[in-house]
């Protein structure tokens, strides 16, 4: 008895949308012993081949079988679920939206207040934390993946060989100003800065749309990128993430500073993106601010 509540205890769920980040926490769960039951997001996981080695099991879901996933979760016995990687929330605007993804019956009860009642607002932290009382619910307490992985969180200090010079720190201090007020109102996370001005500023668009506007606006060069968490930043879903496809795009942008928040910050592939932005001369510098 006591080793089935042992095991048990030691199994973990996981909602995986795009990105590497499902597969860096997906490994560090199993080396640390946890048996990983891992859904994939149709139209959004594209790890599958890996998640499938190093998960005990993998299927698909849908963002329109919340039913579903729940009943998954359940029948295997998981306590504790975390999500993790990028939701394309531009989906969320086709017309018809809830009925395209061919919802069952618990997603058009929980979600009829957005999309049908037009009772609540849009904002990833009204969808997402209705989507943690649901599996709460429902007796599946959803985690905070960095407490599973806490390397993968950027550490203080100036990553690269080249720091930041005397006017990209202005440029650095005015973004990060916008940036916060930007995620009080839920927002972005991320704005592209040049001269202490504005070029582009994160909204559903997404970080590398957002990287790719500013290139075009900005054809001269010398953008400094600001990523932050939000004031109210709940740090089991949508923690700000960079990695390879980041830098790799904020270069062919033009971009010369990468400015992140140290500790809130989710780092992927850290050796390869810093040996990158050595090689193309961008600076990435992780800061604390009280």
């Amino acid at each position: 008895m006591a080793c089935q509540e042992e095991q048990v205890e030691k199994r973990i769920g996981m909602l995986a949308g795009w990105g590497n980040y499902p597969v860096r926490v997906a490994q560090a769960l199993k080396d640390a012993g946890y048996s990983v039951y891992c859904l994939g997001v149709k139209g959004h996981c594209k790890s599958e081949s890996e998640l499938r080695e190093i998960c005990t099991d993998f299927a698909w879901t849908s963002l329109g079988k919340f039913g579903q996933s729940i009943r998954y979760f359940q029948s295997h016995s998981v306590p504790d679920c975390i999500m993790l990687g990028k939701i394309h929330k531009k989906e969320l605007f086709k017309p018809w939206a809830l009925f395209a993804l061919l919802p069952d019956w618990v997603t058009i009860k929980t979600f009829a207040a957005f999309f049908l009642f037009k009772k609540k607002d849009y904002r990833d932290d009204s969808f997402l934390k209705r989507i943690v009382d649901l599996y709460a619910q429902n007796g599946i307490r959803m985690g905070v993946p960095t407490d599973y992985c806490p390397a993968l969180l950027v550490k203080e200090g100036c990553l690269t060989k080249r720091q930041p010079t005397e006017l990209q720190m202005k440029d650095i201090e005015y973004g990060w100003q916008v940036a916060k007020d930007m995620g009080r109102f839920d927002v972005g996370q991320t704005v592209i800065v040049k001269n202490q001005m504005a070029v582009a500023i994160e909204a559903i668009e997404g970080t590398d749309a957002c990287i790719r506007r500013a290139g075009e606006l900005s054809q001269r060069g010398g953008l400094v990128m600001v990523k932050v968490a939000k004031p109210q930043q709940d740090m089991r879903f949508d923690v700000p993430t960079i990695g390879m496809t980041t830098v790799k795009n904020l270069v062919a942008a033009g971009g010369a500073v990468l400015a992140v928040e140290a500790e809130k910050t989710i780092l992927i592939d850290e050796d390869a993106v810093v040996d990158y932005a050595n090689a193309h001369n961008l600076a990435i510098v992780a800061i604390v601010k009280e």
